[in-house]
């Protein structure tokens, strides 16, 4: 904080004191900064748009699952380019309910998708259900991703 406050003031200083020299410099140096954070903000954009394109759904389904892996999850990838990563955490919720009844502690399960998923593929995988809180039976909620973290191929 101080360090940046020294940097601010002295650049102030060398602006008034010498601004023929400082001024194009500093000109330059907003600029940069100006390319960099558009840039950024368009990756963000981009990155959004292509987990809008994942057609993600958990299912409770003990008949196609084992016991110990009762959430069925299918990931289908709707964008033009591969799927190389995806990150997410479960949320429960009761039917017409905005309450997360999922306990996400820090032993809960990390839950991530297929290594590498090719455009209109899809992937389907058993995984074990996230620690409820008590008193609700998984039979009964509705289960979603949330949180999605994921990367695509160029």
């Amino acid at each position: 904080m101080i360090i940046g406050a020294f940097l601010i003031l002295t650049w102030l200083v060398l602006l008034l004191r010498y601004p023929a020299k400082a001024l194009p410099i500093s000109l330059a140096a907003i600029c940069g900064l100006g390319l960099v954070a558009l840039f950024v903000v368009w990756q963000d954009t981009r990155e959004t748009s292509q987990l809008a394109r994942l057609d993600l759904r958990l299912t409770y389904a003990p008949e196609h699952c084992p016991a110990d892996r009762a959430l069925q999850a299918s990931v289908k990838n709707g964008n033009e380019v591969p799927l190389t990563e995806l990150r997410w955490r479960v949320a429960a919720y009761a039917p017409g309910d905005t309450v997360n009844l999922a306990e996400n502690t820090y032993n809960a399960p990390r839950y991530r998708g297929p290594g590498e998923l090719q455009p209109g593929a899809e992937w389907k995988d058993c995984l074990p259900l996230p620690p409820l809180r008590s008193g609700y039976r998984p039979q009964t909620l509705e289960f979603r991703a949330e949180h999605l973290q994921g990367t695509f191929a160029n």
